[in-house]
């Protein structure tokens, strides 16, 4: 079992920067693909961005270049570190972490969420 807590979210203004925290606790953090999505009112919940175990990162295109996820297996905390952010990224944001064996998902984990507003 692995609990994840989300925190960082916050109202900023269009081009500002935000970063975003989620605390893992319960099994051993570094087996975990590590990843956060997000989901706009009325839209599904997309991919931002994936950390694996090996530290290999994924982006969705719509925030690459902008968006930075890294994690500290120390910590047992992965970060999303947010720059020049648009409108269009006003969502809440979710952590998951997330097992694969043999290309099948033995465990998949995910936090409460935190809001991100970005309005001027």
């Amino acid at each position: 079992q692995v609990q994840l807590v989300e925190s960082g979210g916050d109202l900023v203004q269009p081009g500002g920067s935000l970063g975003l925290s989620c605390a893992a606790s319960g099994s051993d953090f570094s087996i975990y693909a590590m990843g956060w999505y997000r989901q706009a009112p009325g839209k599904q919940r997309e991919l931002v961005a994936v950390i694996t175990s090996g530290g290999n990162t994924n982006y969705a295109d719509s925030v690459k270049g902008r968006f930075t996820i890294s994690r500290d297996p120390a910590k047992k905390t992965v970060y999303l570190q947010m720059n020049n952010l648009i409108p269009e990224d006003t969502a809440a944001y979710y952590c998951n972490a997330r097992r694969v064996l043999a290309s099948v998902v033995r465990e998949n984990y995910w936090g409460r969420g935190t809001q991100v507003t970005v309005s001027s």
